[in-house]
């Protein structure tokens, strides 16, 4: 049905609008943004690798790779939905909004696969992700990282390894670096060799199949899936967030991996939620407290600063 507009009928239409349910409208923005669910990113023993692409209404030609936080488990307990579909619908919109195009990520969790599979998952997903940058109308070569917990310890190790191409391999994918340009990591667990092992935090030895020791080979394991004992000068610009009554990932994870990446030279910040708890939302339940800061907004300026600023 089409309607005709009269002269006059304007400032009825404009009452109109105002009238309509506040949820209608977001439905409306979030209409905007499209969804491309499932693609295949690799494939590991016959079973699919799978990612999800988030395009926004108004492309700024650049992308955000995605990791939800799922203690490292393949079933986190989210119900039916995979690691790629939560914690998206908080940290998407404000990316989308600013023009980003996001891809969430999932990737293989203990307890069937452990340290370092989900690693390896995160970097076929850049590679892929910079292979098809033409398709998705991003640079290849910018991309940015996002990631909470154990994300956050998957995009950072990902972004320090900065692990380069095979340039004769026969998939084109992997001829591509595992590089990100600019990270932000939100409650991340930056060094598992200090991280709790007792109580809710036994998703590390569960992910590590060992507590942490002294033994050379323990040692040498925990090490490696630690970001902040590969931080170099050559580390892409950081932005760290972390609740300071954060329980399950002590707030000294973040403080710590600041103070390695400061002493390296590279352009470093943290942001502290005070009173912030775990959670992809600090622990607000969607009402945060006036005092904290806004890091959406944070986020979105940290990749305009270190993305699109340095093309």
């Amino acid at each position: 049905m089409s309607v005709t507009l009269r002269a006059g009928m304007r400032p009825l239409l404009v009452l109109v609008l105002a009238m309509l349910p506040l949820g209608a409208m977001a439905a409306d923005r979030k209409a905007e943004v499209r969804i491309e669910r499932n693609v295949v990113y690799g494939m590991v023993s016959g079973a699919a690798l799978l990612l999800d692409v988030y395009r926004p209404a108004k492309p700024n030609g650049f992308g955000v790779v995605f990791i939800a936080g799922s203690g490292f488990q393949a079933d986190p307990g989210y119900g039916a939905r995979p690691i790629k579909e939560t914690q998206i619908d908080l940290w998407g919109p404000p990316l989308t909004t600013a023009g980003y195009t996001v891809f969430s990520v999932n990737h293989r969790g203990a307890p069937q696969f452990h340290y370092p599979a989900a690693v390896e998952d995160v970097q076929r997903a850049i590679r892929f992700i910079r292979a098809h940058a033409a398709q998705y109308a991003i640079d290849g070569a910018r991309l940015g990282g996002l990631g909470g917990s154990s994300g956050g310890n998957l995009i950072a190790l990902a972004a320090l390894r900065a692990a380069p191409g095979s340039v004769d391999d026969a998939d084109t994918v992997n001829r591509e670096p595992a590089t990100l340009q600019a990270i932000v990591l939100r409650a991340a667990v930056t060094d598992l060799r200090t991280m709790p092992t007792a109580a809710g935090a036994n998703f590390v030895v569960s992910y590590m199949e060992s507590p942490p020791g002294e033994a050379p080979t323990v040692k040498a394991l925990y090490e490696s899936a630690s970001p902040v004992t590969q931080v170099g000068a050559g580390a892409p610009p950081t932005l760290l967030m972390h609740g300071d009554a954060d329980s399950l990932v002590p707030y000294t994870q973040s403080t710590a991996m600041e103070a390695a990446l400061r002493a390296a030279g590279v352009a470093v910040k943290l942001v502290t939620v005070p009173g912030g708890e775990h959670g992809a939302d600090f622990g607000a339940a969607g009402k945060p407290h006036p005092e904290w800061p806004d890091y959406y907004r944070e986020t979105v300026g940290w990749f305009d600063q270190h993305l699109r600023a340095r093309q």
